[in-house]
């Protein structure tokens, strides 16, 4: 299924992506929120940056250093080494779903020096059209405690400003390697 971005009909599109894929269970002292990137790259591209789990750096400028544990497969655990700026400086990851074929892609922070406790993130990637030229629709949607002393606006704010970081980032580098690969235009295929 490819979505043609075109106003209402890529709304429409989200929501469904969003319904089908993006379900967390939600407690009462819990916030979650999705976000959506549209990316100028084709979906291999894309997708190839967001399943590396062993190398996460390559997209997110938060993390300066990830170690994985054993074979990279569903419950592998990272160690990702946090640059310094945000409230934190390690942070320990599993890997909760890996779906290359439904390009699906599940994690959930298990410990670390931080307050984002019993965060969990689901990143979905789907083609769609922009501008002629094969794209990428990336959503990505989470669930974090709310910490003491916060609310849950201002922990989806903060979470949410990191997403959208790392998600613009993901569309920089990914459109930096499209350009490099030279993708045509769908209608000359």
């Amino acid at each position: 299924m490819i979505a043609m971005m075109s106003g209402y009909g890529c709304i429409k599109m989200e929501d469904e992506y969003i319904r089908r894929h993006h379900r967390h269970e939600i407690r009462d002292n819990q916030c979650s929120s999705s976000l959506v990137k549209h990316i100028k790259a084709p979906v291999h591209l894309v997708w190839s940056l967001v399943r590396s789990f062993d190398q996460p750096q390559k997209y997110k400028p938060f993390v300066s250093r990830c170690i994985v544990q054993g074979d990279l497969e569903i419950g592998s655990v990272r160690e990702v080494n946090v640059k310094s700026g945000l409230p934190a400086t390690t942070s320990t990851e599993r890997l909760e779903l890996l779906d290359d074929e439904e390009h699906i892609f599940g994690m959930r922070i298990v410990g670390g020096d931080h307050r984002l406790k019993n965060y969990s993130s689901i990143v979905t990637v789907h083609p769609e059209i922009i501008d002629g030229r094969p794209g990428t629709l990336v959503i990505e949607s989470f669930v974090v405690d709310v910490p003491d002393g916060n609310t849950k606006d201002e922990t989806c704010y903060f979470v949410e400003a990191l997403i959208k970081c790392n998600l613009k980032s993901l569309a920089d580098v990914s459109e930096r390697l499209a350009i490099q690969d030279r993708t045509e235009p769908i209608d000359r295929m």
